[in-house]
């Protein structure tokens, strides 16, 4: 072989970068479980589940800052005989922009998910302050008396309205990220939205003959293109409907439509609406520290002392040994015990947060949805 041959090494395709994300994603993986396991065994249950989104973030840094940032290839890349190039040059990216594409590629979508709960609330109080407004002027037949503010103000209403039943989906990202990933399908470059927005593609280190088979995920592309166009056309379908029926919705100023729980947060009492009751509740201010919060907001009595004692026997008797009546996650005494369908009790705190970040019984791994979940009242 002549010393002067070289190579003119092409750009990956689609496939060969899909199987080296998911590589790292497993090892990203195994490596979060284990940071997750070592702060479970030196601080404790509690503090594993109430850290497990920082956790993840940090397992995901540490394992792209002794890779990608130290210039280094990724266990995927090396399984896949890729490496990361500066866009159309070839070039081994510098230092500042494989740093820029790790913090936009995982602090991006954890601030975003720190910050879009907090906006939509503050966003859904003001539109339904700005709905109660125009429904009191609608009642009082006092829109003429307004000038032009008066003229505007069914429009305005409609356009409020519109925002705020979606208001979850116009401030997603997803949109953007099924448009980047259906790109991604086209041309075979730019995996990740961060990967796009600094320019980061992926080559071959082995040569491809003219023979070799390189195929792509057009067809995925195309299913992904009419999946968007048909949630378009049935949301301009749903759209036009709700239109059409909103002004008998708010001439009666939502009476029998709709219920308020805690500080202003409105219901839909339309069955289909689960969905969006759900992102309500989610949004919502954090559940009220007094009994007399708790006794406005569900309209029920509450007891001055607890009906039950845990620390009586008569109450804990059917539970033997004091060390039985402790929470295998806490390892406290039980607070608010609840016990899931497999029939294991934990704190409701400590059962509900594992649930929402792992819906199994942490004891027997059976399914355990947080909606599952009965506390023991009585």
């Amino acid at each position: 072989m002549p010393a002067s041959m070289s190579y003119n090494y092409p750009f990956a395709s689609s496939p060969d970068i899909i199987r080296s994300h998911q590589k790292d994603a497993y090892f990203s993986g195994h490596l979060h479980e284990l940071l997750l396991s070592l702060l479970r065994k030196t601080h404790g249950a509690r503090t594993a589940h109430t850290y497990t989104s920082e956790t993840r973030v940090f397992s995901e840094l540490l394992y792209l800052g002794l890779t990608t940032l130290l210039g280094n290839r990724t266990l995927g890349e090396e399984y896949c005989d890729i490496v990361q190039v500066e866009g159309e040059t070839g070039r081994l990216p510098a230092l500042g922009r494989r740093a820029g594409y790790i913090l936009s590629c995982i602090l991006g979508p954890y601030v975003l998910g720190r910050i879009l709960p907090v906006f939509r609330r503050r966003i859904r109080a003001k539109l339904e302050a700005n709905l109660r407004w125009y429904a009191r002027q609608r009642a009082k037949g006092q829109q003429k008396e307004k000038g032009s503010r008066g003229n505007n103000a069914p429009i305005a209403a409609r356009l409020q309205a519109y925002f705020l039943r979606n208001l979850d989906t116009i401030t997603s990202p997803a949109p953007v990220y099924a448009v980047s990933l259906a790109t991604f399908y086209f041309s075979g470059s730019y995996y990740h939205l961060s990967k796009r927005i600094w320019s980061l593609r992926y080559i071959f280190t082995r040569n491809v003959g003219e023979s070799d088979a390189r195929v792509g995920y057009e067809v995925l592309g195309v299913l992904l293109v009419l999946q968007m166009a048909l949630q378009t056309y049935l949301h301009l379908q749903n759209t036009l409907a709700g239109d059409a029926i909103a002004p008998s919705h708010t001439s009666g100023a939502g009476a029998g439509t709709a219920a308020i729980v805690g500080p202003g947060v409105e219901i839909s009492l339309d069955p289909a609406a689960y969905s969006s009751n759900n992102a309500l509740l989610f949004d919502s201010a954090p559940a009220p520290s007094s009994p007399t919060a708790l006794q406005k907001w569900t309209h029920t009595p509450v007891l001055d002392t607890p009906r039950y004692s845990l620390q009586d026997e008569g109450t804990m008797g059917w539970i033997e040994g004091t060390q039985q009546r402790k929470c295998t996650l806490c390892l406290e005494e039980m607070k608010d015990p609840s016990v899931t369908t497999c029939g294991h009790m934990f704190c409701w705190t400590c059962i509900s947060d594992w649930a929402r970040e792992k819906p199994e019984c942490p004891l027997c791994r059976q399914s355990c949805f947080v909606q599952h979940i009965l506390p023991l009242r009585g």
